[in-house]
C-alpha cells in the first residue's frame, strides 16, 4: 500500500497563510495539489497589494480574505474555519517543499501524534541575513531553557497538525509568534509531537520576507514574557521576588551593620525603601503560588478539551 492509499478516507486540508506572495503563490499551491491529490488547498489573503489572491484561486486554491493584519489572526481564522481530519500548514513563499507534506502526515498516522514539526535544515543561513539567524539559535535555546526539551525549531512554519489538536488550540497571537504559541501548547499539555528534518528553501525572486528583525523579535521575546507567566508563574514571580528580596537585603546589610555598633538606625529612607523591598518580594512570591494553583487547574481544563475531540482513527 502506497503513503498516499494511507490517507484515503481522511479529508486533508492545506492552509496557507499569504500576503503578497503573487510571486510564488501559484507553484506552491500546484506542488500540493499533486503532493496531496486528495487535499482541499484553502489560501487565506490577508490583505495583499498585490495579485495573490487572483493567482492562487487561477491555480486551483480556495481564496478567503482576512482582514485582521498578522499571521497569528490568519492562523486563528484558518482553525476555526475548516473542517478536517488532517491540516498541513505552510508559508506561501515557496521556501518548504510540497513534496515533503506526504512525509508529514504520514508522521501523524503512523507515529500516532498530534502535531508533526518539519525542523529547516539550513535554517541558519535564512536567505544571508544574519540577524534572523542569530535570533533563531537564540530563542530556541530560550524556548529549551524555560519550557523543555520537545522543539528544536519552534519557529518552523511547516506543520502538520490533527484536528484534536487544531480544536483545542486557543491562537491567541496576532503575527509571527503563532509558532511559539504552538509549541508551548504542545509542552504544557504534553500533546505528543514529532520533528521531521526537511529541506529549507530560498525565496523566489520578487519575493520579500515579512519578518523584521528587531520588531518581531521583540514581539516574540514579549510572547515569551507572556507565556512564561501564564505557564509558570512560580518561576515567573519567583524570579521577581528573588531580586526584590536580592536588592532589600543588599541594601539592608549597612543598617544591620551600624545597628549592631550603635544600636541607631540612622537612615531612615533606606530602611523604608528595604523594608519595602521585601514585602514587595514576599507579595510576589504568595501570587506566584496561588496563581500556580490556578494553572494547574486550567491545565486540567485545557486537557480535558483536548481529549474530548476525536483522534485519527486507528490503522
Amino acid at each position: 500500500m502506497s503513503q498516499l492509499e494511507v490517507f484515503d478516507g481522511l479529508d486533508l486540508a492545506v492552509v496557507i497563510p499569504c500576503h503578497n506572495e503573487e510571486a510564488s503563490i501559484a507553484g506552491v499551491v500546484s506542488g500540493f495539489r499533486s503532493a496531496l491529490p486528495g487535499a482541499k488547498i484553502y489560501v487565506y489573503d490577508n490583505n495583499s497589494s498585490d495579485g495573490t489572491a487572483k493567482r492562487a484561486a487561477g491555480a486551483g486554491a480556495i481564496v478567503v480574505k482576512e482582514p485582521r493584519q498578522g499571521k497569528g489572526h490568519v492562523v486563528r481564522r484558518m482553525f476555526a474555519d475548516i473542517d478536517a481530519d488532517i491540516y498541513v500548514m505552510a508559508d506561501g513563499d515557496g521556501t518548504y517543499d510540497p513534496a515533503d507534506a506526504p512525509r508529514l502526515v504520514g508522521a501523524l498516522i503512523s507515529e500516532r501524534v498530534d502535531m508533526a514539526v518539519g525542523t529547516r535544515m539550513g535554517v541558519e543561513d535564512d536567505a544571508g541575513r544574519a540577524g534572523h539567524a542569530l535570533g533563531n539559535k537564540g530563542f530556541n535555546v530560550l524556548y529549551r531553557k524555560l519550557f523543555g526539551n520537545d522543539f528544536t525549531d519552534i519557529f518552523s512554519g511547516y506543520r502538520a497538525f490533527t484536528r484534536r489538536f487544531v480544536k483545542s488550540f486557543p491562537a491567541l497571537s496576532g503575527g509571527f509568534e503563532i509558532e511559539t504559541e504552538m509549541s508551548v501548547h504542545a509542552s504544557q499539555l504534553k500533546i505528543p509531537c514529532v520533528e521531521i528534518p526537511l529541506a529549507y528553501g530560498r525565496r523566489q525572486e520578487g519575493s520579500e520576507s515579512k519578518l523584521r528583525t528587531v520588531r518581531d523579535g521583540l514581539r516574540i521575546f514579549a510572547m515569551f514574557v507572556q507565556l512564561l507567566k501564564e505557564t509558570r508563574p512560580v518561576f515567573f514571580f519567583g524570579s521577581l521576588a528573588l531580586g526584590f528580596a536580592l536588592v532589600g537585603f543588599m541594601l539592608s546589610i549597612p543598617l544591620i551593620a551600624t545597628y549592631l555598633d550603635t544600636g541607631l538606625v540612622p537612615r531612615f529612607p533606606t530602611a523604608i525603601l528595604s523594608t519595602g523591598l521585601m514585602l514587595t518580594a514576599m507579595l510576589l512570591a504568595a501570587v506566584g503560588m496561588i496563581l500556580d494553583s490556578l494553572t494547574r487547574s486550567r491545565v486540567e481544563q485545557k486537557r480535558i478539551l483536548y481529549l474530548g475531540v476525536p483522534g485519527l482513527p486507528v490503522q
